[in-house]
Order: C-alpha cells, then structure tokens, then sequence
C-alpha cells in the first residue's frame, strides 16, 4: 500500500479488536503513526473479558509500515482523554484523524420491549456507544482543528438510510448506533469552518474475533460458517473498513463528504480498494434487497 499518510497521526479510540484493530491496521499501512486506545492490555482486561489486547493491536500497526503506540484509556473518564490528548500534542505536535470506534458493551437485551429491557443495561449500552464518542470529540477534537484538513469519522452499524427504515432489534441498540450516525451530522457543521470534514462509517458484516468465535471459524475458514448462517457470505474482515479509512484519510478532496453516512461497501467502489480475498462485499444493499427481502442467500453481484 502507499505510504500516503507518512507524517500523518491518527487516533483510533477502541482499538483492542475488531473494526478498531482492521482500521489502525490499515492506517498504518499507509504510513500513519497511530495511536491505539482501549481498556484491556497484557495486564489487565475490561468488562468484555476478551484476550485481545491494544499492545497487539500497536504490534500489528508497526507490522504493517506505521507506527502503532497502546495507551490504555477508559473513554467514559474525562481526565483519562484528556491526557490522552495532551500526550499526543506533546508527542506528535498534532493530530490528523479521530476514529471515533469505541463501543465496549457486553450485556445486549435482543427482541425485548423497552419497558421489558433491563434499564441498568441499557442505559450502560448508551454510555458506552455515544457518551465515550462525545467525550473523545470533546477533548481531541481541540487539537484536530489545528491543523487543516483534519478528519473525523464515527464508527457505527448501519448506515443512515438503513437505520431510518429499520428496527434494530433493541430499543437501546438502535438508538445507540442511530445516535452515532447523527453525531457526525452535527459534527459536520462544526468543523466546516475550520477546514475539517466528520463523516460516519459503517462496515458490513463484520468478522470480528467475536464472530467467528461464535460460528467457530476462523478468518481462514469462515465461509464454513455459511453451512450455519447462509447469508454470511456477505460477511467482511475488519481490515475492509480499515481500507476504507485508509482511502477516506488519503483522499486530497474528502470533504466531499462532509456529514455523509458512509459504507464500507459504497467506498469500495468509489476508491477502488478490496477486501483480503479481493472482493468488494457491499452488505448494506444485500441485506435490503436479498436477506430483508426473505430471498436465498445468493451474493452473486454483491461482492
């Protein structure tokens, strides 16, 4: 990949695993120095209980021809970001790009009403998906604006127009990824002025470590998941979205999108980039015009 973002320093909050991890990958392959933020490290794990691991993650960026630097940091704690920040500004003199990819919540309520949902959960569901976003903008973003161009994209499932047509299965769940999607609406007309672009991003499917551990894959195998869940096919590994950061971050004319919500699957063909295998999976308009639809799982055209 090119080097494009040599130079450049990226944040990518909730790096541990995931679209976080697939992200900061990705930007350090295109040369970024990439800051790599989340709770659980080689001495200590979050509520998620997960092996993964921002030292990995940091290990993976250098890896791939960037930089990758672990902090660990609860983004729910204001002094913990504000540190965070200062670090950067005192070590880097600047910052380029803010992922916002935190998320982190483990006790998920499917199928259940509000009134029959734990509020205790869902409420720990919100603070986890929108106020560790809005604290993270509201101490980075500072430091950003700086410097021109500067760019910034929430993480989020589901994309604008899918999200408004759809019930996300959980009250809390769809308000949460609903609420992200429209924080960089808003973030859009804040940072215009200052030559500075927010959109929202969404991956497809997503083969997290969490996911294939569920079908008892691996990201070699997982097409054997499809024996169970046929649609998984239009399933995607996290460096997808990473890629689509990465084009996103390189592109000289991104404020194009200012206050857009984006996909990895509509960036794709716009920028030209694939996945691992070399497809192009575009998950949003399967699941809307084949899953959704009750049709067989056939991806023939959509990836």
């Amino acid at each position: 990949m090119s080097q494009g973002l040599k130079g450049k320093v990226a944040l990518v909050a909730g790096a541990t695993r995931g679209a976080g991890r697939g992200i900061a990958v990705q930007l350090g392959a295109a040369g970024a120095t990439v800051y790599v933020t989340g709770r659980t490290t080689r001495s200590e794990r979050s509520e998620m209980n997960r092996p993964e691991t921002i030292e990995e993650t940091a290990a993976l960026v250098d890896d791939a021809g960037g930089r990758g630097i672990a902090v660990q940091v609860d983004h729910l704690v204001p002094e913990e970001v504000r540190a965070l920040v200062t670090r950067i500004e005192i070590e880097q003199g600047g910052l380029h790009i803010l992922v916002n990819d935190i998320w982190g919540a483990t006790k998920m309520e499917w199928n259940k009403s509000v009134w029959e949902s734990s509020l205790e959960y869902g409420l720990r569901t919100l603070r986890l998906a929108v106020d560790t976003h809005a604290i993270t903008s509201h101490f980075a973003i500072p430091l950003l604006i700086k410097t021109p161009g500067g760019l910034v994209i929430e993480v989020t499932d589901g994309t604008d127009e899918y999200n408004a047509a759809h019930y996300r299965v959980s009250f809390f769940y769809d308000l949460a990824k609903a609420s992200v999607n429209r924080m960089a609406f808003a973030l859009a007309h804040e940072l215009k002025p200052y030559s500075a672009t927010a959109v929202s991003l969404t991956p497809g499917w997503l083969r997290s470590e969490f996911m294939l551990e569920a079908y008892g894959v691996t990201e070699s195998t997982w097409r054997d998941a499809t024996k169970i869940s046929p649609h998984f096919a239009i399933s995607e590994s996290p460096a997808f979205v990473g890629r689509a950061v990465a084009a996103l971050a390189q592109d000289p004319d991104v404020s194009r999108w200012n206050g857009k919500s984006l996909s990895s699957g509509q960036l794709a063909k716009i920028y030209n980039f694939t996945d691992l295998d070399g497809s192009q999976p575009d998950a949003w308009r399967y699941l809307t015009e084949v899953q959704d639809a009750g049709k067989p799982a056939d991806v023939a055209g959509y990836r």
